[in-house]
């Protein structure tokens, strides 16, 4: 029989009659398979698990908040076991250490070291549904460990990868991959088909639709993913290898993300090694730096900016101050009133003039370019965050997304 792997988000399952739904559709893709099904915390239950956390401490301890976010999905996958028993279906839980998922020790966002999956191929094998809790795992010392926000997806993708599986669906309350949001931009338009490199520029620029990671593990091993609602039968998109015939389209999908925060030490010494004790500095505490811009050098100094998550932005500031003291920095500033947009697609490897599109696009909006950064098929500029929408709406129409043909 062929295995598949389904995951299914937080607003799937937010709530009893949801989960019996969710059980239902399990049930009807049972027969003929083996199904293992991984699950978020219920609906906003790891935000208010967060706020709790935040109510008796500013800035709570990683390994605290691990133990306290592991729980929500622990809920989910015990009523979704009994949700399939009670339609008749033979079904076992398992939380993330218990199907075998072991991560590094770096708590809120650990990275996957292994998957053994010994029990979960043993369930199925007596022919049960396994229910795997997403987004958590533990640690070789069998600490408990999350794999920060949209961990579920990867959770998803690497038991995929492990149990090697023909097929990993990741449901959800959207019905796939749209060339913008389409609670901005209302005639964006759903893409069938997206490449790898696509989605992980697509993920890690703001799309909401699969967690970066995610993407990164399914192109590693090459799981295809298909991703689509929970509450429609259509098709969705499938996140697959690259096809000659995406780069004929130049640019795919426009993303935001008004999660950031802009970081810069002022009248930094012009000196080598400065940049490499600020950003080692800062990677040893695990925070992520995105776009990274070092001023012209004048009278010896220069400035250095850079965004990190808007979530991290406390501790990365008075770990600058720190830095910056002991390098001769003259003071640290942060902006949390900043937006990334970006435009991505295969195409643009094979095609010119596409940024200058792209700037020229948000010049006629008024819209002032603070940073810039480009890959092989994304650009990326950060803005102040009351123009993220308006940036979104112009590039969407600049780069005509919303007529028909686009990625068909």
């Amino acid at each position: 029989m062929a295995l598949i792997v389904q995951k299914y988000g937080g607003s799937s399952v937010a709530d009893v009659a949801k989960i019996q739904s969710v059980a239902r559709r399990i049930a009807d893709s049972a027969p003929g398979h083996h199904v293992v099904v991984v699950v978020s915390a219920m609906g906003k239950t790891t935000d208010g698990l967060v706020s709790l956390a935040h109510q008796l401490a500013p800035v709570p301890d990683p390994r605290e908040m691990d133990m306290l976010l592991a729980t929500g999905e622990q809920v989910t996958i015990a009523l979704l076991a009994m949700a399939l028993q009670a339609l008749g279906f033979k079904a076992r839980s398992f939380t993330g250490a218990q199907a075998g998922l072991r991560t590094d020790r770096a708590h809120t966002k650990a990275r996957i070291a292994r998957i053994t999956a010994e029990r979960v191929r043993a369930a199925l094998d007596a022919g049960a549904i396994a229910v795997v809790a997403g987004f958590q795992g533990a640690s070789d010392e069998d600490e408990i460990t999350t794999l920060g926000r949209g961990g579920s997806d990867l959770t998803a993708v690497a038991l995929a990868a492990a149990l090697k599986a023909e097929l990993c669906e990741i449901y959800t309350d959207v019905d796939g991959v749209y060339t913008a949001d389409p609670n901005v931009v209302p005639e964006a338009r759903k893409l069938p088909r997206v490449a790898y490199d696509e989605m992980l520029e697509m993920a890690s620029l703001g799309a909401k639709v699969l967690q970066a990671r995610s993407v990164e593990f399914a192109k590693k091993y090459g799981v295809t993913v298909h991703v689509r609602s929970t509450f429609k039968p259509d098709a969705g998109t499938i996140v697959t290898r690259e096809e000659r015939a995406m780069e004929d389209v130049v640019v795919t999908g426009i993303t935001h993300d008004r999660s950031q925060a802009k970081i810069s030490l002022l009248r930094v010494p012009d000196r080598p090694g400065i940049a490499a004790q600020v950003f080692g500095a800062v990677g040893t505490k695990n925070i992520v730096v995105d776009m990274i811009v070092q001023n012209i050098s004048r009278d010896g100094y220069t400035d250095i900016s850079f965004t990190v998550p808007r979530g991290d932005v406390a501790r990365a500031h008075t770990l600058l101050d720190e830095i910056g003291r002991a390098v001769g920095a003259e003071k640290t500033v942060h902006d949390e009133r900043v937006a990334k947009v970006s435009i991505v697609g295969v195409g643009m490897r094979s095609h010119s003039g596409v940024a200058a599109r792209m700037f020229s696009a948000l010049s006629k909006e008024g819209i002032n370019i603070q940073m810039i950064s480009t890959s092989e098929i994304a650009v990326s500029c950060v803005i102040e965050d009351k123009y993220a929408e308006l940036a979104v709406r112009a590039l969407h129409d600049a780069f005509e997304l919303g007529r028909e043909g686009v990625r068909e």
